[in-house]
C-alpha cells in the first residue's frame, strides 16, 4: 500500500482531474489537488478506470512463450479434456511458469483481479494447484487471484477426486469448482450434492463450469438454484458459460434469469465463438452479476486469445452484437466494476475510500478505449504503479 498523486488524468472519462492515494486507497479525485512530498505520475490526459477484472480463466493451462503446440484436436469436450489431461507432462507444461506468463501479461495489460480455475484430477492430484499457489504468492501486491479447485475430468465419474477437492480447498483454493453435473458426471444429484458438501464444509463459494444445451442446462441450473436457496448461498454462487440460456425459449430464458438475479447468482461469459451464449444485455438488464473472462488462451484446445481483458471485451461486444457508445460502456463495465462484484469484490470503483486499483486506458471517450488496441499507459494496484506502457514492473519466467 503506497501513497501516490495521480495527476491530469479523465476519471471514467469525464474532465480532466487528479487522484490522491493515501495508503492505497483513493483519499481524493479533484482538479488541482496538492500533496507535498507525495509520488506523482502525469496522466498525460488518458482515461482512469476501475483495474480490469478477469473472471474466467485458466492460467495453468496456457502454452503462451513455449514452442508451438501441434496436437490441437477436434472431437467431444470429454476428447478435449483427455488430451489435455494426457499432453501434460510429455509437453513440459510447469505450471508455475506458464501461469506466471498469463498472470504477468494480464498485469501488463491493466488486470488487477483474476479468477483462475486450476485442474484437480486423480492424474495429476494437487501439484497443478502447488504450482499456482506459488504464482499467487510470487504476484501478491501486484494482482489479486482467486483460485478454482476444478475437476476438470469429472467429480463422480473419477472417484477419488472428491477427495482431492478437498485436500485443495484445505491448501489454498479459495472457491469449489464442477463440470456439467448431468452430462460429465452423468449424476445431477451426486455431483451437485458433493460441490455444495465441500462448500458448506470449508465455507467457500462455488463456480460451475455448465456447457449443457438447451434444457438439459436448464434442468442442471434449476438444481443449482434450489441448493443455492436452501443452503442460504446467495451471492455465493457462480455459473460460467449457462450457454442454456441462449438455447430455451425466451421465455424460459426470462424465467430463468429473473431467478439467477433473486438469488444473486453471478453469471461469467467468455464470448465463446462458437457456442451459443447468453446475452449479455439481457442478463445485465435482468440485474444478473455477469462477469467476463478469457477461459484459456493458446493452449492444447485451441491457438486463440490473447491475455488482454480489453481484447477479451471486444470478443464479447462481436459475440453479442454490441455496436452504440453505451453498449460499449456497459461492456467495459463488465470488464471492470461490475465484472468485480461478480467475483465477489465489491466497491471496485473510482470513488472515495476505494482500493486504488486503477488503469490508465488510452481514447477518447469509455467507448473509444474498448475499441483501441493501445497499450496501457499506466496500471496501478494498491497505489503502486505494477505496469508503464504495457510491460508489468515484475518479468514473467
Amino acid at each position: 500500500m503506497a501513497d501516490l498523486l495521480l495527476r491530469n488524468i479523465r476519471p471514467m472519462g469525464a474532465a480532466p482531474a487528479d487522484i490522491l492515494i493515501r495508503g492505497g486507497r483513493i483519499k481524493e479525485i479533484g482538479s488541482g489537488l496538492n500533496a507535498p512530498g507525495v509520488i506523482t505520475e502525469d496522466g498525460a490526459g488518458a482515461i482512469a478506470i476501475p483495474g480490469l477484472v478477469e473472471a474466467h480463466t485458466h492460467l495453468d493451462k496456457t502454452t503462451w512463450g513455449m514452442s508451438w503446440y501441434r496436437g490441437r484436436k477436434g472431437g467431444t469436450l470429454r476428447d478435449l479434456i483427455d488430451n489435455e489431461r494426457e499432453a501434460r507432462i510429455p509437453l513440459g507444461l510447469d505450471v508455475h511458469r506458464q501461469s506466471m506468463r498469463h498472470a504477468v501479461a494480464l498485469i501488463a495489460s491493466g488486470t488487477s483481479h483474476i479468477r483462475s480455475h486450476v485442474d484437480v484430477d486423480t492424474d495429476h492430484r494437487l501439484t497443478l494447484l502447488e504450482g499456482k499457489l506459488k504464482t499467487r504468492e510470487a504476484l501478491r501486491g501486484l494482482v489479486d487471484i482467486q483460485i478454482v479447485a476444478f475437476p476438470q475430468s469429472g467429480l463422480v465419474v473419477r472417484p477419488g477426486t472428491y477427495e482431492l477437492l478437498d485436500a485443495a480447498l484445505s491448501d489454498g483454493a479459495d472457491i469449489v469448482g464442477g463440470l456439467d453435473p448431468s452430462s460429465m458426471d452423468r449424476d445431477p444429484k451426486g455431483s451437485l450434492d458433493a460441490v455444495f458438501a465441500l462448500a458448506e464444509k470449508h465455507g467457500k463459494p462455488v463456480d460451475i463450469h455448465l456447457h449443457e444445451p438447451g434444457e438439459l442446462g436448464a434442468f442442471t441450473m434449476e438444481l443449482i438454484l434450489e441448493r443455492t436457496a436452501a443452503l442460504g448461498m446467495q451471492g455465493k454462487v457462480g455459473v460460467s458459460h449457462a450457454f442454456h440460456l441462449a438455447m430455451v425459449h425466451p421465455d424460459r430464458t426470462t424465467e430463468l434469469l429473473a431467478r439467477i438475479a433473486e438469488l444473486d447468482v453471478s453469471i461469467y461469459s467468455t464470448g465463446h465463438p462458437s457456442a451459443a451464449i447468453p446475452s449479455l444485455k439481457a442478463m445485465r438488464a435482468a440485474g444478473v452479476h455477469v462477469g467476463i473472462g478469457c477461459d484459456g488462451i493458446r493452449d492444447t484446445w485451441g491457438p486463440w486469445g490473447q491475455p488482454d481483458m480489453l481484447h477479451r471485451a471486444r470478443v464479447v461486444g462481436m459475440k453479442n452484437g454490441l455496436r452504440r457508445d453505451d453498449e460499449l460502456e456497459m461492456l467495459l463495465d463488465t470488464a471492470s466494476g461490475a465484472g468485480a462484484a461478480s467475483i465477489g469484490v465489491h466497491g471496485h470503483a473510482l470513488e472515495q475510500g476505494a482500493a486504488a486499483d486503477i488503469t490508465l486506458v488510452a481514447g477518447e471517450t469509455l467507448a473509444h478505449a474498448v475499441v483501441l488496441e493501445d497499450p496501457r499507459p499506466l496500471v496501478i494496484k494498491g497505489g503502486v504503479v505494477v505496469a508503464r506502457s504495457g510491460i508489468a514492473v515484475i518479468q514473467a519466467p
